[in-house]
């Protein structure tokens, strides 16, 4: 069946991670922690964040997580805050996070509509700061649809979130082909009856996603001639 529909991940795959959440969570732990630095390098080992190169380790909550599984971890170091108030904390400073594009979203998206394809965006973050961080890059009318973890239709690696956009599109689920960077995005892509690539701009390798893609590009951009080349 030809690929007429394309979800997309979001941080990771159409956003450098280190170049938006690296930077972002050297900000965060420094405002929840103050002068504290034992409290500093708690979050930041809870959370798998090395503090030096300010970067976000492999294995890290911060990568595939929600924000609400996020919070609970950092609650295990500040208990006097609930899980609800970390959690709406996190999703408002998350929206200020600086992104930094993988390609060039508007010619990425001209070239997958000019093949006819619907194009939408699941990410296991919040909704709100997804929309923002599309808004921030003038990218927000280039999707049919974007979801959250928080949306109601659940969280990757479920299949359920990509079924609904599958379904919000008008496109069987197994014309449509899922996009990530982490071993949840594919685990979704298969679970949902998708065709599932990988993308190398988040922190798995690729002997990590190969056995669960159909293919491992190196960036997004090389989608279009990738979809071209299975509908021929």
């Amino acid at each position: 069946m030809n690929i007429r529909g394309v979800i997309f991940d979001k941080d990771g795959t159409l956003f450098d991670f280190q170049s938006t959440w690296g930077i972002w969570t050297a900000q965060v732990l420094a405002r929840i922690a103050g002068s504290d630095e034992a409290l500093l390098q708690q979050l930041a080992e809870a959370l798998g964040y090395d503090t030096q190169t300010r970067r976000v380790q492999p294995g890290s909550v911060i990568v595939a997580a929600t924000p609400m599984e996020i919070a609970a971890v950092v609650k295990d170091c500040i208990p006097a805050l609930s899980q609800t108030q970390i959690c709406d904390w996190l999703n408002e400073e998350a929206k200020t996070a600086p992104q930094v594009l993988v390609t060039d979203l508007h010619r990425l998206t001209a070239e997958l509509r000019r093949i006819n394809l619907g194009l939408c965006v699941m990410t296991n973050d919040a909704e709100a700061p997804a929309r923002a961080h599309l808004a921030s890059v003038q990218a927000s009318d280039l999707f049919d649809f974007v979801i959250g973890s928080d949306s109601g239709f659940g969280a990757k690696p479920q299949a359920a979130p990509l079924l609904a956009l599958a379904d919000k599109m008008e496109i069987p689920a197994a014309a449509c082909v899922m996009v990530g960077d982490s071993t949840h995005d594919l685990r979704a892509g298969r679970a949902a009856g998708m065709r599932a690539v990988a993308v190398l701009t988040g922190l798995a390798e690729a002997d990590e996603l190969a056995p669960l893609a159909d293919a491992v590009l190196p960036d997004v951009s090389h989608l279009p001639a990738w979809i071209s080349a299975q509908n021929s």
